[in-house]
Order: structure tokens, then sequence, then C-alpha cells
């Protein structure tokens, strides 16, 4: 029994004494300190490799195999870095920050667990502080079904005992996309003890079908409350604006959360990227400072918190997130340079430099005093005046720049416009005026008898646009415009020659130029002697002329138009040639009238039995001398005329 106890007593007081040689598990939810450790892995156009991270994995220039890495800026498109096109792997344009040339470690992880990264601090560390181990992860494999990433994060003494339990992270799945890499941390606090560590990143997973990740900025940093800060109050964090030349206060404030059972704080200061330093005397909540500066600049504050007198340990303090004021400078706005407008006028005043803009001056309204260019559509002799513009920069500072405006008063000319017409070779006056000191320009010149004077004469060879310019001293203008309209003589065409039969009708299809007045003679059997296109209905051949005017005057004009009136044939379908003096012969009416007639009879077999040019004498329904037998015959008269030809059948009867 006591011996039970004795071996119970050993176990605990051993438990106790391994719990209290390993550094106790923290969370940092607050602010960070500067890096004690960190690994960016360079950037650049040149490869930096290898790299110095302590790994035991074999270093190639090429696509890594298993148990291989490189250092790359993208992953698959190109730098000599075009590993597993389609292969699974996924694209990837840039490191963590986005940076396109910075630098990141691609693993293909082996089949034996592997050393990624080790490090050993410097021996700056403070006891009894908290520090964060952290690093950025990102899942090579674009799919599931592989073996994904698994790591263990490692804190431990130099002689190799671990001082927190590690970091397992378990899968990393693949992520969402190629920008949502995963943040992974161990936190601890060291020991009254520790001042140097040693730092591990190691594969838990086997290497094989997938296993290939992207590990990039490692660090190591203290791990302190949250430190909330702003001007005046610390809800006010954002960046304050001045313009070269003005001279401000501020008041920063910050309020530290719990955490330290020794609080210290010391307010720092960046201007210009130069780097932090301490400001002098200021170890409290607030700082009160003015900011003079004839330059323009950037200043940030931040505050660096401490336990006690690590407040003096760059690798012991956090800071919180800076504060920003910008000096700006006055914009830089160029000379306007005087105007002198006509009125009427549209004009554009433009001013530069600035962001926005604001004009004062007697042509300035509410609706276009933030103008820029300022636009007159018409310019008034109210608009003249001295104009101010206010230039305002991006940072709100701002400049003035004045210039003049000068308004023209505008010659107006005056006269008659309207369009004015004349006949071939005659001439007219041009004539405008215009009261004052000006000159005068008309185009184009030809057949004006002075194009530089107000009342030239025009004798234009065709109808013709004159523009008159009346320019003042100031030159100012006012132009016009006069329509010379030049009339030729008219022409008359009375149009082709007319062929009708009697008691038909035809349009007169007569044309005719520049007139308006139409007269016919003679006036015989024409529906309206005045009209351009009358219809006559002769009953003989006739001549009809056209005369034409213009109401202008412009001179007469004659044509002719002959209209042939054929008589009209009248075809009998019945004769009798029986010698009984009735009906003997095919009397045809009128056929006789057209001398170059021809006629042509058949039977009905189609063979020819009668054939006459002319018709001087009638047919006796004889072929060869003999009376041909009774029946129907058939017959072609071709008039020769341009008319269609007449056909038809006649009987024959006894």
């Amino acid at each position: 029994m006591r011996l039970h106890i004795l071996k119970l007593f050993l176990l605990f007081v051993f438990s106790f004494a391994f719990l209290q040689s390993k550094a106790q598990v923290y969370t940092c939810e607050g602010a960070l300190g500067d890096p004690v450790v960190s690994e960016t892995f360079g950037a650049g156009a040149s490869n930096p490799g290898p790299a110095t991270t302590g790994t035991d994995m074999q270093y190639v220039t090429v696509c890594p195999e298993d148990g291989q890495y490189t250092l790359v800026n993208n992953v698959n498109l190109g730098n000599g870095n075009n590993c597993r096109p389609g292969g699974g792997w996924r694209l990837v344009p840039h490191d963590h920050t986005g940076d396109v040339n910075g630098y990141m470690m691609l693993i293909n992880a082996s089949y034996t667990p592997s050393v990624f990264f080790t490090k050993v601090t410097p021996p700056l560390l403070c006891g009894n502080t908290i520090y964060e181990f952290s690093a950025y992860v990102l899942n090579l494999i674009g799919s599931g079904g592989a073996i994904q990433p698994n790591l263990k994060f490692s804190i431990e003494a130099l002689d190799g005992t671990p001082l927190v339990d590690p970091l397992i992270t378990g899968d990393i799945p693949p992520s969402a996309s190629v920008d949502d890499w995963v943040r992974e941390h161990l936190t601890f606090k060291t020991r009254a003890t520790d001042n140097q560590v040693v730092l591990k990143i190691t594969n838990q997973a086997p290497g094989g079908g997938g296993n290939d990740l992207l590990l990039d900025d490692i660090n190591f940093r203290a791990c302190g409350p949250i430190i909330k800060r702003g001007f005046t109050t610390v809800d006010d964090t954002q960046p304050k604006d001045q313009c070269v030349g003005d001279n401000k206060s501020y008041t920063v404030k910050e309020e530290l959360g719990p955490g330290y059972t020794n609080p210290k704080v010391q307010w720092q200061r960046n201007i210009d990227g130069s780097g932090w330093t301490d400001i002098p005397n200021t170890t409290n909540p607030s700082y009160t400072f003015p900011i003079s500066s004839n330059i323009a600049r950037t200043y940030q504050y931040r505050l660096a918190a401490a336990e006690g007198d690590n407040i003096n340990s760059s690798t012991c303090k956090v800071f919180s997130d800076p504060l920003s004021i910008t000096v700006n400078d006055l914009p830089v706005v160029p000379d306007i340079s005087p105007a002198s407008v006509c009125e009427g006028d549209a004009y554009t005043i433009t001013a530069s430099g600035g962001v926005s803009y604001e004009w004062e001056g007697p042509g300035i309204t509410a609706a276009n005093k933030d103008q820029n260019p300022l636009v007159f559509s018409v310019v008034t002799p109210a608009d003249a005046g001295t104009y101010k513009v206010t230039v305002t920069s991006a940072g709100g500072c701002l400049a003035s720049k004045t210039t003049t405006l000068t308004v023209n008063k505008k010659p107006v000319i005056q006269g008659d416009f309207n369009p004015v017409s004349i006949c071939v070779g005659a001439s007219t006056q041009l004539n405008v005026s215009t009261p004052g000191n000006v000159t005068y320009s008309w185009t184009p010149t030809a057949g004006l008898s002075n194009p530089s004077i107000a009342n030239p004469i025009a004798t234009p060879a065709d109808t013709t646009v004159y523009t008159v310019k009346v320019s003042s001293n100031a030159d100012c203008f006012d132009t016009k415009t006069i329509t010379v309209n030049v009339l030729p003589p008219p022409t008359a065409n009375a149009g082709i020659k007319k062929k009708i039969f009697e008691g038909q009708s035809v349009t007169l299809d007569a044309t005719a130029k520049n007139a308006d007045i139409y007269s016919w003679s003679p006036t015989d059997y024409l529906s309206d002697p005045t009209a351009l296109n009358p219809v006559a209905t002769p009953h003989d051949d006739i001549k009809y002329t056209l005369t034409v005017t213009s109401s202008y005057n412009c001179g007469i004009d004659t044509s002719s138009v002959f209209v042939r009136v054929f008589k009209k044939v009248v075809i009998p379908n019945t004769f009798s040639p029986n010698a009984d003096g009735i009906n003997d012969t095919w009397q045809i009416e009128s056929l006789e009238t057209y001398p170059q007639s021809l006629l042509t009879i058949f039977n009905r077999y189609g063979q020819q039995v009668f054939k006459s040019i002319g018709y001087s004498k009638p047919w006796k329904g004889t072929y060869n001398g003999k009376v041909l037998p009774p029946g129907t015959y058939y017959y072609i008269i071709d008039l020769k005329n341009d008319t269609p030809k007449l056909t038809g059948w006649v009987l024959l009867v006894q």
C-alpha cells in the first residue's frame, strides 16, 4: 500500500515538473511586434534560391519532384517554373502579398516527413512574453481526392526540448481561390529564462499523390494586448491631411487592453517611410503635437507597448496600427491668359492643377461656378470682367489664379437678303450696310465688280450664293448670304412625230426648260393650247408649234411637231362576185389612201390567192382569172405605217 502511494506521488511530481518545463500556450488576439524572425523569400527579377530556411529538402531550379523544393514568384505562368501544365497544380500568379515579383517556397513533399523550415531566433527574447509563430500556406492541389498538406509548427529549446505543444494543422483543403491563403500560427509565452528558441515547420502528411503546397511570409514576433488608437478619441482612425504652410495641432490617444501586469507605452514616429523612432518624453496614453511644414511629407504615429522594462527591447514590444498625417503640396495652377471675345461667340476658360474648381466673376452663377472648363455658350457684354478660380488639390489644398475677359461688340449687317433672279448675262447690285468702322469681304469673288465694298455689282455666269463677311477692328465679324439665281433662256421641245387614225386622240409630249408660259398654234383640235401637254384630236394631218417663255422674260423659243392622221380602214366581211352589179368586188374603204400597203389573201389551206400593193383595184374573188369557189378566205393587211397589221376573214358567196 505504501509503495503504491509512493509511486503515485513520484508520478505527480514528475508530471508537474514536466509541465513546468514547458512554456504556456496562449491565443494572440491583440497587437503584434516587429518580426524577430521573418522569411519572405525575397523579391525581384532574379531567383534568390536556395532558401536559408534550414530545410532538409533538396533545392532545384526546375519543377520539383517528391522531396524537392524551389523558389518561384508564380506557378504555371512561366519564368522557368512552368510546372505541371494541366497536371493538377493551381495557376498561382503571385505570392501571398499579391506581389508578382515576390517569391514563395514551392514544395513537393516527400514520402518521408521533411523539415520545411527551421530557424534559431536571436538571443533577444524576453521572459514571460507572448510570441506568435506564423506562416501562410496554400494547397497547390486544385481538387479533392489527393493527399492534402498537413503541417506541424514546433517551438523548441536549443537542446531540442519542446517548449510548447506543437500545432498540428490537420489537412489543409484546397482554397476557393488562389488568393485565399491559410494563415497558420502557434502562440506561446516564454518562461523567465527563455531568451532564444528554435522554430520548426515539418511535414505531417506523406508524399506521393498530392501534398504539394506553397509556403510564404513566415514570422515570429511578440504578441500583446489589443491597442486602440485614434485622433483625439480612439474611434477616429481616419488619415488626416493638411497643406504645406499650415500649422495644425493634433492629439493622438490610445487605450491599451488587459494583458500586462506593469504596462509601459512609448509613442513612435515615422517620417516619409524613413523608419520608426521613439518620440522623447511620450510615455503617456495621449500625445499632443503640432505639425508645420513647408514641404510635402507623410507622418505616421504608432504606440509601442510592453511589459515593464521590455519597452526598451525591440523584440519584446508590440505596436498599434499607425495613424497617418499627410502634408500635401499646394496645387500648381498654370496662368490663364486674358481673353478678348466677340459678343455672341462661345468661349471656354480652362484651369488645371487640381481635382475641383470654384469660379468667381460677373458671368458666374450657381449652375456654373463649379464647372471646369468654364463654358460660355453665348458671350454677352455682361460677362466681361475679372474672373478668379480657386483650385483644390486631392489633399484639399487651395490655390487661385485670376484672368480677364473682354467682350467686343459684334458688327450687325443690315440689308435685303432675299434671293435675286436675273437672266444670263444680266447684272444686279448687292447692297448691305453696317454702322461703324468695318471692312467688307465678299466670297466667291467671281462675277463681282469689287469684293471689298458694301454694294458690288454681281454678274455671275451661274446661280451663285454670295457670302459677305463684315469685320470690325477687334476681329469680330458678322456674315450674311445672298443667292443670285441665274436664269438661262427657255428651250422648247414639241416632242416626236405622232401618228393616229382618224377619230383617235394623242397627247403631245412636249418638254420645256426654264419656262413657265406655253402657247400652241394653231389651236385647232387641242384640249388646252396653253398647256405644255395638251390632247390633240385632229381630223387630218397637222403641224403644231409650241412657243415658250418665262415670267422672268429671259427670251422665247419655239418647236414644232407633226401629227399624221391616217384614215380609218373599213373592211367588209362578205361580197358576191356573181356579176349582178351588186357587191361584186371586195370594197375596202380608205385602203387606197395607203399606196404602200400590202394586202394578201389566203384560202383555208393557207394558199395565197391574191396579193396587192396599194388597193387601186378591188379584189373580184378570182385567182389566175378564174372565180374562186364560195367559202371563207383569210387576209393580212400591212398598212406600212408602223401600225399593227390588220387580219381577219371574208366570206365569198355567189
